[in-house]
């Protein structure tokens, strides 16, 4: 049903975390598979990837992610970003009435004030980004990354939430 893919670049641990909130999405079947699109790390990231049981690409970015993906909808998530319980029924929900993207609600404990939010600029992804492999595709021939994919997209807001990943240093 769905395919998540992350892209990472020595993100070792933070991948961790975000593969641990998906292991629910697995055991119910919501998850078909994980595919890590790696862009050059030189730390552990494949073997964390490797014995998640993803699949890891080395090679290809994102493009090639999306193209070797067998779920009609793609999750794409920062690494260190942790879905919260509960997620699953609204994607569900959202892919069986819905063809436009949608993005997770930031956490109650994580939320900045609305003017704050306004005068900054975030990251595109920060939030997730749920898409229809058909738009991911074509978006992915302009877009060099999952960042630019989600950047600028008019999306739905899901009520599930996600703990964003923390900034990249």
């Amino acid at each position: 049903m769905l395919s998540v893919l992350i892209e990472t670049r020595n993100d070792e641990e933070a991948l961790a975390r975000t593969l641990a909130s998906l292991i629910g999405g697995a055991v119910e079947g919501v998850v078909r598979e994980v595919i890590v699109c790696d862009k050059g790390s030189t730390d552990q990231t494949h073997y964390v990837a490797e014995h998640a049981g993803c699949q890891y690409l080395a090679e290809g970015g994102l493009a090639a992610g999306i193209a070797q993906a067998k779920g009609d909808w793609l999750l794409l998530l920062e690494p260190g970003a942790r879905l919260a319980d509960g997620w699953m029924e609204d994607v569900l929900q959202h892919a069986a009435k819905q063809t436009m993207a949608a993005r997770f609600s930031r956490s109650r404990r994580e939320r900045t004030p609305f003017l704050a939010r306004v005068f900054t600029s975030g990251r595109a992804l920060a939030e997730g980004l749920l898409i229809t492999k058909r738009q991911a595709t074509v978006l992915s021939r302009t877009a060099g990354s999952a960042e630019a994919i989600a950047r600028g997209l008019a999306t739905k807001l899901l009520a599930a939430e996600i703990s964003v990943a923390p900034p990249r240093k």
